[in-house]
Parts: C-alpha cells; sequence; structure tokens
C-alpha cells in the first residue's frame, strides 16, 4: 500500500478531493493520511500530489504488519497475558517479574 500524509491545509484538500473522486483506490482514510491500493493508479494519484504540493506530502510504501511473521512467539505471548492481567493497572515492568516473558529492555533491542 501507499501511505500519503499531507501537511498543509491545500495538500490536505487536493487529498480529500482525490479521495472522493478516486474512492476505489482508496484502501483507508485517517484524516491527513490516506492508503492508497498499491497500484499505478495509486502511484499516479501520489504522484500528483507530490507535484502539485512539494514536501506538503509525504509518501510512503508500506506492507501490512502480520505479528505471526514478524514477531517471535514470546512477545506475542506476553503482550495477550499482559492484556489479560488481573489488574488493568499494574505496570509490564511489575507484571513481568513473575514471569518468564521478556523485559521491555529486551523488546526494545531488538528488531522486527
Amino acid at each position: 500500500m501507499l501511505l500519503v500524509i499531507a501537511y498543509s491545509r491545500e495538500a490536505r484538500q487536493t487529498l480529500r478531493n482525490i479521495c472522493r473522486g478516486h474512492e476505489e483506490s482508496v484502501v483507508r482514510r485517517f484524516g491527513r493520511v490516506v492508503l492508497l491500493e498499491e497500484t499505478e493508479f495509486g502511484a499516479f494519484l501520489a504522484t500528483r500530489l507530490r507535484v502539485k504540493h512539494g514536501g506538503d506530502i509525504q509518501v510512503e510504501r508500506t506492507a501490512p504488519f502480520n505479528e505471526f511473521d514478524a514477531v517471535r512467539p514470546a512477545v506475542r505471548e506476553a503482550a495477550t497475558d499482559y492484556e489479560s492481567r488481573e489488574t488493568p493497572s499494574l505496570p509490564y515492568k511489575q507484571f513481568r517479574s513473575e514471569t518468564d516473558h521478556p523485559t521491555s529492555a529486551e523488546m526494545k533491542e531488538q528488531s522486527l
């Protein structure tokens, strides 16, 4: 998918107009951020925006996040267990101390 971010008022207006006129190419809209289909037409729309608004438009190529491919099982288990904890206000550091789940520091050091 193509992630398009509009930073100026004029760029946001053009982005809205493009989304209204080409709904079939829009995957999701988030105000000033839009996900376009990764097709030549999606690239055409994103390029039009960049030509018209220059640096007020940022375009990034994205891929859907699949936690089963990108995240090791220990991290998925930690997330599941943490969200199922009995005390919702318990910080992860305290929760983790009684388990063998990875520490926050360990997870911060590992790239996906």
